[in-house]
């Protein structure tokens, strides 16, 4: 059979061209897209990868622990009762800045063995590559900014920003995390023990600059 004589969707099934027309919005936008009216284009990422490096910005907006907790709950997100507390801390609180850029590097869990995949291998790492602890607010700018489906591009479960430990109720040193659980987003977060390895699925987010915008 001669393939360039072939109808482009000769080897679709019915239940994918149908799945097409849905994805672009029914009938009427299937028919709209093929006389012009309307154009399909890819979706810019908020984030670009290099050698197993993402790399994003994320600006500071003066949000409290209690605000941020109040605008995810109205979003959808869910926040675990230990990130609740880390929110609601003094610790929590005297890392709230305003429009300040951030420009954040991801270490993936992949580009360490599993055996050496602990916290404090994973920040003798950033250190090399000379990157610094982000705010603990950080998390929350992640948080909003990703949504789990962009996790799963990411090819992440949970991404982890690498403040300074925040003390939860019991003492315990706590470090905020976006999760996609397959239940909705949530902020959860983790314990900061030197010890503790972490699965290949996740990250590990870094400062590699600021900048205070102008008021």
């Amino acid at each position: 059979m001669n393939i360039n004589n072939e109808f482009a969707s000769a080897r679709l099934t019915a239940g994918q061209l149908n799945a097409i027309v849905k994805k672009m919005g029914g009938y009427e936008k299937a028919l709209a897209f093929l006389s012009g009216k309307i154009t399909v284009s890819e979706p810019i990422r908020s984030w670009r990868e290099q050698d197993g490096v993402i790399y994003f910005t994320v600006v500071s907006n003066r949000k409290t622990g209690q605000e941020w907790m109040d605008y995810f709950t109205s979003k959808g997100n869910r926040i675990s009762i230990r990130a609740k507390q880390l929110l609601l801390s003094d610790d929590f609180k005297n890392t709230i800045t305003n429009k300040v850029v951030t420009e954040m590097a991801v270490l993936k869990g992949m580009l360490f063995n599993d055996g050496d995949r602990t916290i404090d291998n994973i920040r003798a790492e950033a250190r090399k590559r000379n990157w610094s602890a982000p705010n603990a607010e950080d998390a929350c700018l992640i948080r909003d900014m990703f949504t789990d489906e962009d996790l799963k591009t990411m090819g992440l479960f949970w991404l982890i920003t690498m403040h300074k430990p925040i003390e939860d109720s019991g003492g315990g040193p706590g470090l905020l995390s976006a999760n996609r659980d397959g239940d909705g987003g949530w902020l959860r977060a983790y314990c900061d023990e030197p010890g503790h390895r972490f699965y290949r699925g996740g990250g590990f987010a870094f400062t590699v600059s600021q900048v205070v915008l102008e008021s």
